[in-house]
């Protein structure tokens, strides 16, 4: 319903109907709205966890990180949907993050940020910012997959291309001899 929608919050009267249960039943386990699409978003992140993103996004060089890690991003969105993109960015879940899903995202962007910075050796707000347009190249590759307006094969390598020269061409280039 998140993905048909697009935006949040969800109207529950029309989820209780889909789901064949009571809206009471949906507040008996999710008092709020954004108890609800926290737990969406850790079951999101939980798929990502077992695809193995923390440690893809652990030590080495920014490239091999980066790459790891879209790939595992785009087969994620790819075969789900860009659940967590439209979750984390609409404005009804501004500061409702539960403690859980903040520590998990943050933890794996803290990961990415060390190596880009690390490596791209960039201005700590133009790190977070590359990071950040980075990240859309496998959520963006993933959800037009996920909608069958590109093969999933050539998604996932239009990915690897887009990420290996966005950070080719952020990487600092020494000075002709």
């Amino acid at each position: 319903m998140v993905l048909e929608q697009g935006v949040l919050p969800l109207p529950l009267d029309r989820l209780a109907h889909d789901v064949g249960v009571s809206k009471g039943l949906i507040y008996n386990y999710f008092p709020t709205q954004h108890d609800l699409l926290n737990a969406v978003l850790e079951a999101e992140f939980e798929g990502l966890r077992a695809r193995g993103v923390e440690a893809a996004a652990g030590e080495g060089p920014l490239l091999a990180v980066a790459r790891a890690c879209a790939r595992l991003y785009f087969d994620h969105v790819a075969e789900r949907g860009p659940v967590i993109h439209l979750i984390l960015r609409d404005h009804y879940m501004a500061g409702r993050l539960s403690a859980d899903v903040a520590r998990f995202r943050n933890r794996v962007i803290r990961r990415l940020a060390h190596a880009a910075r690390r490596d791209l050796l960039l201005p700590a707000k133009e790190n977070i910012a590359a990071i950040n347009l980075v990240i859309t190249i496998p959520e963006e590759a993933g959800r037009l997959a996920y909608r069958g307006d590109i093969a999933v094969d050539r998604g996932r390598e239009l990915c690897d291309e887009l990420v290996v020269g966005s950070v080719q061409a952020l990487s600092p280039r020494t000075a002709p001899a």
